[in-house]
């Protein structure tokens, strides 16, 4: 009798052992496919990147805050009214990630701000000063940019894109100075 229900209770353990196998092998085959998917999806996003970004109007930002402000002395160089003492993490990261728009490739941008040795400078002192979140990251970063170093721009990006939560538009690479030149036209030719 014994022998019988070890024999069952076997049974049981082994075909269920092999439903749970077939199981998640189907659901990592689904995971695989699914992935290969997004990725050729994504290539051919990137193959269109060049036409779309010609075709989209891409505003610098700060253009339009200059032109409705009558007293511009009292704006940053971003043309916000915030002053060095008043930088938050989400400014900081804002005024980097739109900067970095001018130097990286990617398939989606909202605006950019024209890189200054004006707008480097004072947000180099204002996050010297501050007890910002991420202060290391956005030292690291506006230093080499202060040095005119900008080979690792699409990196600076995607870390300040990160930091904010970003799902669309990861830099891809850096531009070429011809490229940065075109974007930069097309900026002052609409």
């Amino acid at each position: 009798m014994w022998n019988s229900i070890f024999k069952w209770t076997l049974g049981i353990l082994l075909t269920g052992l092999v439903v749970i196998i077939v199981f998640f092998t189907v659901l990592i085959y689904m995971d695989f496919s699914d992935s290969k998917e997004v990725v050729k999806s994504d290539e051919t996003k990137d193959d269109n990147t060049s036409e779309q970004q010609e075709e989209k109007e891409i505003v610098e930002l700060s253009d339009e805050k200059f032109k409705n402000k009558e007293d511009t002395d009292k704006l940053n160089p971003f043309g916000d009214p915030y002053e060095l003492d008043q930088l938050t993490d989400a400014y900081v990261q804002d005024y980097i990630h739109q900067m970095a728009h001018q130097k990286v490739i990617a398939n989606e941008k909202w605006g950019f701000y024209r890189i200054t040795d004006e707008r480097i400078s004072w947000l180099l002192e204002g996050v010297q000063s501050s007890d910002l979140n991420h202060k290391q990251t956005y030292l690291n970063i506006l230093n080499q940019w202060q040095q005119g170093n900008f080979a690792e721009a699409d990196v600076h990006h995607n870390t300040i894109w990160k930091l904010q939560g970003g799902t669309i538009g990861k830099a891809t690479g850096v531009y070429s100075q011809e490229e940065e030149q075109a974007f930069l036209e097309s900026y002052e030719n609409q």
